[in-house]
């Protein structure tokens, strides 16, 4: 698989607060985006929350069994 990149508006599918990590489904990432909470770009205890809408930049290969992974979300 080819190295690439992008940026695109998604949906928060699910999070791990326990374990920092989490899948966001955008149209540009099928299968969903894995994001680990230090690519969150926000103060204090970072976190993201099911069903809210973010901005994710992502990268491909991805991670976990993920075709993409988070680089930054806010």
């Amino acid at each position: 698989m080819d190295h690439r990149t992008g940026e695109d508006d998604g949906v928060v599918r699910v999070w791990y607060d326990d374990e920092g990590w989490g899948v966001i489904d955008c149209p540009s990432t099928p299968g969903g985006c894995w994001t680990h909470f230090s690519v969150i770009e926000a103060e204090g205890f970072r976190s993201l929350t099911p069903g809210d809408t973010v901005h994710v930049r992502w990268e491909s290969p991805g991670q976990d069994g993920y075709d993409y992974l988070a680089t930054w979300a806010r």
